[in-house]
Formats: C-alpha cells, structure tokens, sequence
C-alpha cells in the first residue's frame, strides 16, 4: 500500500457532562478495546497512547444562562483539552482525540488552532455530524453543552470563561465544512447562514454525493496551505449501522457513503487531526466502536482492496 507513514498519538478524552445521556466517559477506553491502535500499527504507522486527559477544575464559576447543565466542568475539560491539542499541535505527531461527547471539541479543536496559528496556517475544520451544534450559551434550550462547540470555535461572544479570555485564535467561519447534518434548530440555521458556514446536509449529500461535495471543500484547503482538523460524531452515520449514541437521527450517513469520506481525506494527505466522539458503549448493539475503528483505517491508507471480511 502506498500510505505516508504517521507518527499518531491518542488521547483519551472521556467527557461525559456535555450530553444529555450518560455513557461516553466509557468512549475511549472503548475505542482502545476495539483494537484501534492495532488497527493503525498494521497500516504501518507508529502509535503511542498518552492516556486519558486528567479534567481541570477552575474553581466556582456561575453559568451565563440558568438552563446550561455542568458548566464548570465543560470549562475544565476545555481548559485541559486545549493546553493538551496546542502542544501536540506544535509537534510533528498526528493526535486522535477518543471522545467523549462532542462538547470536547470545543477544547481540541481551539488547542489545534492555536498551534497552526504559531506556524502561520490557517486551520479548516470538517464537522461530521447530525447536527451543526452551533448554538451559544444563550441560545440553546436544551443546555447540553455538547450542542455548542462549533459556534464558540468560530469566535461567537459569550464563551470567555471557557478559557478565561475571549479565544485568540477562532476558526474563521467559512474554513468550516458541516456534512452530514439533517437536525439544525431555528437560531442556528439563521447564525449559521449568517457567517457563511459550509453546510452540506442529507439531500444535498443524496442529490450531489460526498465526493461532489468533499472535493471543493478539500481544494480550498490545499489552496490556503492550511490545516485539517476532522470531527468524527458517530451520528454522522446512520442509526441503523451505528445505534451506539445518545443523538441517533434517521437518515444517516451510509457504510460505503463514510468510508468514502475518510478515503478521499487520506488521498488528500490534508489531514492533520481527528476528533472521534459521541461513542456511548452503554447504547451499542451493532459494533459501532469496531465500525469507528474501521473507519479510521480508511483515514489513516486501508484500501477497499485492502479490506478484512467483517461483520458490524
């Protein structure tokens, strides 16, 4: 196979406070069970496991808006997840964040931009999701954090005490490419129209396929020199073939529509971080971390050529 071999580094972030439903503290060790540094070893690459980061407490701070649940603790594992991304930002290594609901994001994905910002790169995320989580603090009913990472990534006001000042280094919002989405409330569709957020949802996925849609959001990328930073919510798949979490939407992304994704990023050697998140191993019935591990195979060079006989 022609694969560039990666020195890959994992960390556990087992984030639990930012969903709704209990069960992703149990994501990354689920992930390591499912074979996910061997799997990457037979590919060639060089793995290392740092552990699971070890959550901060910033002492009592009062929630902006009454509704939001865990607030200090989504201020904690942002605080340590991002010290944690920005210095393996700054290093030739490859991270993969084990989530962990996807409020984590809000501290990897700052802690990755804030590295590519030191070597004068832009950093463009792609957000594989059901949902844009794109709601502020003040904006969200619910107040499950895990629905806000994305509009504090791209600088939105309110979310100064997730560092304890206003983010240096936001993710400009037209370097963002949401796919997969098919559940997006009425003021984030109204924000996210408004900053210019690429948003590829289902029908436009069913209409035009991924490869359609990835290929330009990838040009662009390769174009500005800039980093990629890959968010993985297991509810960009559909629930049928990964039930594993606390968000399943209908609708989905596909097995082959997935792996597709995660082929075209590696032919596009543009990669430089992956989020895995929303595992909840409590839900599983189908071999939804295995499916996760599979995919991220594809990521990191396995061919469908390549491919084991597996049942998921």
């Amino acid at each position: 196979m022609n694969v560039v071999r990666r020195e890959i580094v994992l960390v556990g972030a087992p984030v639990n406070d930012g969903a709704g439903q209990k069960g992703c503290v149990m994501g990354p060790d689920a992930y390591r069970t499912a074979g996910l540094g061997e799997t990457l070893k037979a590919l060639g690459h060089s793995v290392t496991d740092h552990g699971n980061v070890r959550l901060v407490h910033p002492g009592n701070v009062a929630p902006p808006n009454p509704v939001l649940r865990n607030y200090e603790t989504y201020i904690g594992w942002t605080r340590a997840l991002h010290a944690k991304a920005a210095d393996l930002g700054s290093s030739p290594v490859f991270p993969i964040y084990l989530g962990g609901d996807h409020s984590m994001a809000a501290g990897t994905v700052s802690g990755q931009a804030r590295a590519a910002a030191a070597q004068g790169r832009p950093l463009f995320v792609l957000w594989l999701d059901a949902h844009s989580d794109f709601h502020t603090l003040d904006s969200t009913a619910s107040g499950n954090l895990h629905g806000t990472p994305l509009a504090f990534l791209c600088g939105l006001s309110g979310f100064d005490d997730l560092l304890g000042a206003p983010l240096e280094h936001p993710v400009s919002p037209e370097n963002v490419e949401i796919m997969g989405v098919r559940s997006v409330d009425d003021a984030e569709r109204e924000m996210l129209i408004g900053l210019g957020v690429g948003v590829s949802d289902m029908r436009r996925i069913d209409e035009s396929g991924v490869g359609t849609l990835l290929t330009p959001f990838l040009d662009r990328v390769r174009e500005a020199n800039g980093l990629l930073h890959v968010s993985l919510d297991v509810d960009f798949l559909d629930p049928e073939i990964a039930p594993a979490v606390g968000t399943t939407v209908p609708g989905g992304a596909t097995f082959r529509e997935a792996h597709l994704v995660m082929e075209m990023l590696h032919d596009s050697g543009l990669v430089t971080s992956l989020d895995l998140v929303e595992l909840n191993p409590f839900l599983d019935e189908r071999g939804t971390a295995r499916l996760m591990v599979d995919l991220t195979g594809s990521l990191f060079g396995r061919r469908v050529f390549d491919r084991p006989t597996r049942s998921f």
